[in-house]
């Protein structure tokens, strides 16, 4: 079991079970769509953000992305973490079909994706040290041709797809994710790898 500083956010109790199972941190729920009328909830929520910290842990389908931007539209973003599930076809074991669009969700991830998502969205973990990174900027994706230009959407979706991050995020989402998990030397050896791929 390990330990972990902030409090966790996901979407429902299946993804609270399979959590609670390999992490011992306190864990909320947005009841799903839930959260969008339940001001007390949300309230809780920004509370407990601003007393350890909040990790937002939503799946990655649009869905999860409708949560998690309602979320931090609606909590100071200096109190918030965000960890990403890859995209994986699939579905849990406990549903006759999978999801619409098709992913597995938070629940039907393995211990070893979970703690890697939380590893990489700089949760506090009992002992180990959190990585330190040089930041890449809004302008570092713009030279490397991910904002801004011609293609640069088409480039983000195959920066996506090469590093297993969801299709869904925004630019803003992504910066956020790459400096979690990239140093700017690393992002450019990548990205100049996504023109060998058309090749």
């Amino acid at each position: 079991m390990v330990r972990i500083r902030e409090a966790i956010v996901v979407e429902g109790r299946y993804d609270r079970n399979t959590l609670s199972q390999i992490v011992d941190a306190p864990i909320l729920e947005t009841n799903g769509f839930g959260i969008f009328k339940d001001k007390k909830q949300m309230e809780l929520l920004r509370k407990v953000a601003k007393l350890r910290g909040l990790i937002v842990f939503t799946d990655s389908d649009g869905a999860g992305f409708v949560i998690r931007n309602h979320l931090k539209s609606a909590i100071d973003g200096r109190c918030l973490k965000h960890a990403y599930i890859p995209d994986i076809p699939g579905k849990e074991r406990r549903k006759s079909a999978p999801g619409r669009e098709g992913k597995l969700g938070v629940e039907g991830m393995s211990p070893e994706i979970i703690l890697e998502a939380l590893r990489r969205a700089g949760a506090t973990i009992e002992g180990e040290d959190a990585p330190t990174r040089n930041a890449i900027t809004k302008q570092d994706l713009v030279e490397l041709g991910l904002s801004g230009g011609t293609n640069s959407a088409e480039r983000r979706q195959k920066l996506l797809w090469k590093l297993d991050l969801p299709e869904h995020m925004s630019a803003n989402a992504m910066l956020q994710a790459l400096n979690l998990l990239y140093s700017l030397e690393e992002l450019t050896a990548v990205t100049a790898g996504l023109e060998q791929d058309n090749g």
